[in-house]
């Protein structure tokens, strides 16, 4: 077994103390032997993304916030995908997902909610969502997790406080869709054994739940559906809607026991897309305590004022919303990844329902999203911005976390 790369315990990274001793994916197999080796994207400054600029006094409460306050990702995926985007096909059908462990060190995250490799878990498949793959994704990330200290799971509310006491990050292990489960809703119960702590109900097509957003006609959610969310509600798996067409959204919220997440939109109000959510869905979601967390994927969290996609854009998604329900129902979800999202969108357009997600609208496209890149960057900008811009210390700890966290209390079983 390859020997672990030590540094101090707590290494400074730039936002908060972490226990990051140096480890990357796999070092415990050899290269060329168990594994095909792929040449990776650069965690840290792959892009000349803009820091968010701040004073000296002010960068100094951006990490006393990010020190005191829980700080969690309700969407991210912490996967590194290859430097050449023409070896992505085979890097999935391995199955073999790096973390991208030193990028996580600089993020100022305790927690993040990772959706791992979703639809585009192809590895017996060519249009992902199937079981055996969702599996097969799932236990081998856990297993390169579980041979390092520095990322854990995060399983409990517990889990999530002693990560941050500890220098660590809670890895939340999530699915977007819940389109695995067929027609069998125990198979809800064995990916709660497994670690699964929050789904989706569908995503792009209709599922045997419901109906995503590239449905023309969005039939609600179905009786099984129904059972599913029943079922997610008493195992303690929290539901998200992201994708999830505007009644089904409504009808999983009406039947759900339990507050909600929102993981990873904006607000159709600013920019005219299926993939945001318009006004009824985002209210009808906060009157049932839960929360939306604004995403930050390339070219969606677009306006009017910000056509071309940069943290601005998706901050004025971020007032909106708040503005509309209130702080205490909003939060972040910004679906980054480290190396090239724009060219991953373009590799898997059709299970990324990017049609869709783009609707009419016209619209430059980036290389990158500036100031909100990946998940090393993300929340030391978020913070930044909002102390730049006035808010005060506990609107931001709800924001970054706080709300997340209340909704954790009701939506899953302790």
């Amino acid at each position: 077994m390859a020997e672990e790369v030590r540094t101090p315990t707590t290494e400074k990274t730039g936002t908060k103390r972490t226990r990051y001793a140096g480890y990357r994916s796999f070092q415990y197999l050899e290269p060329d032997t168990d594994y095909r080796p792929f040449e990776l994207a650069a965690e840290v400054d792959r892009v000349r993304s803009t820091k968010v600029e701040v004073s000296a006094e002010q960068e100094d409460r951006v990490q006393r916030l990010l020190i005191e306050n829980v700080v969690i990702s309700l969407h991210d995926h912490c996967f590194v995908v290859p430097s050449d985007l023409g070896d992505f096909g085979e890097y999935r059908r391995q199955g073999r997902d790096w973390t991208g462990y030193a990028g996580m060190a600089r993020s100022g995250l305790d927690a993040v909610f990772d959706c791992l490799m979703d639809g585009t878990a192809t590895i017996t498949s060519k249009a992902g969502w199937k079981w055996d793959d969702i599996i097969y994704d799932l236990g081998m990330r856990l297993s390169d997790i579980a041979h390092q200290d520095f990322v854990v799971r995060g399983e409990t509310l517990d889990d999530i406080r002693r990560a941050k006491a500890n220098g660590q990050i809670a890895f939340i292990a999530s699915l977007e869709a819940a389109t695995a489960i067929e027609n069998e809703v125990d198979r809800l119960d064995i990916l709660y054994g497994l670690g699964i702590r929050s789904s989706g109900i569908a995503y792009s097509e209709a599922n045997s739940l419901g109906c995503g957003l590239r449905e023309a006609r969005d039939g609600g959610l179905t009786e099984l559906g129904r059972q599913a969310v029943r079922r997610m509600n008493r195992l303690g798996i929290a539901i998200d809607i992201s994708h999830s067409g505007d009644q089904t959204s409504l009808d999983t919220i009406a039947a759900s026991e339990k507050p909600i997440f929102i993981t990873h939109a904006g607000a159709r109000a600013l920019w005219n897309t299926k993939r945001m959510k318009p006004d009824e869905v985002i209210t009808a979601c906060a009157a049932k305590g839960g929360v939306i967390a604004i995403e930050a994927a390339p070219h969606t969290t677009l306006t009017k004022k910000h056509p071309k996609h940069d943290l601005e854009g998706f901050m004025e998604h971020f007032e909106y919303c708040a503005n509309l329900v209130g702080i205490d129902h909003v939060s972040f979800g910004p679906d980054t990844l480290f190396g090239d999202h724009v060219a991953l969108h373009h590799y898997f357009a059709r299970q990324l329902s990017i049609t869709a997600a783009h609707g009419q609208q016209q619209f430059e496209e980036v290389e990158f999203v500036d100031g909100i890149e990946n998940p090393g960057e993300a929340f030391p900008n978020i913070v930044r911005w909002m102390v730049k811009h006035g808010y005060s210390d506990g609107d931001i700890a709800k924001a970054i976390g706080g709300n997340t966290m209340r909704v954790l209390e009701e939506a899953w079983f302790r």
